[in-house]
């Protein structure tokens, strides 16, 4: 069986305490879907926002103010597009190989996998790991790294893929309207803006707000 995830890179700042979040092991992926916990939906918020906060003098230094907003910056007023470590993670259970987002890839731009047309070719990385998804008619072929002559690969129909990719999407859409509820519980003064900035680095529409219970 192959899978389709979209998952984000994760790291946690040290001594982080704007909210409560999830341990999670530095640098691997989380997927995101519906079923997460508050504190693994913290842990996403917060990797994000910290992802995307940066002083404007330099485009490097991350602001280092302690208090929500400050925190927040650089998810609601961004210099440039919202952007999220991670992608789309393909993992055949058949044979155990998993094909990831490379250094060059982004949950942001996942939609970019509806436009692999035959004979085109998805770059996500470069050397050492350059995962690549090419299209040949109807087959779609993942290769998890072409730095190697012997690399791993993924291969599956285009109609499948797209039904995968359906999938994933849905998965997208579920964490948001959780993400959404989570953002009403923990940080109600930054609602909006905050569930506005993760519909916007998903691709997706703002989830309907839901009534206060």
């Amino acid at each position: 069986m192959i899978k389709v995830e979209p998952v984000l890179e994760m790291w946690t700042p040290d001594g982080f305490d704007l909210w409560p979040v999830a341990e999670i092991e530095p640098f691997s992926f989380l997927p995101l879907t519906g079923e997460l916990s508050p504190a693994e939906v913290g842990a996403v918020v917060m990797r994000v926002a910290d992802y995307n906060d940066f002083d404007s003098d330099d485009g490097h230094a991350p602001l280092t103010g302690n208090t929500i907003g400050s925190f927040l910056h650089g998810l609601l007023t961004p210099e440039d597009d919202i952007v999220a470590p991670g992608g789309l993670r393909v993992i055949d259970t058949s044979t155990g190989v998993t094909f990831l987002p490379g250094c060059c890839d982004g949950l942001e731009s996942w939609r970019d996998w509806h436009q692999l047309d035959d004979g085109k070719l998805l770059g996500f990385g470069h050397e050492p790991v350059s995962p690549v998804a090419e299209r040949f008619g109807d087959t779609v072929r993942l290769t998890v790294n072409t730095e190697q002559r012997d690399s791993p690969v993924i291969t599956l129909s285009v109609t499948e893929f797209r039904h995968l990719l359906a999938g994933a999407e849905r998965d997208l859409a579920d964490f948001l309207a959780l993400a959404a509820d989570w953002t009403a519980r923990h940080l109600p003064a930054y609602r909006t803006p905050v569930t506005a900035a993760l519909a916007c680095v998903l691709d997706l529409p703002v989830p309907a707000v839901r009534p206060e219970s």
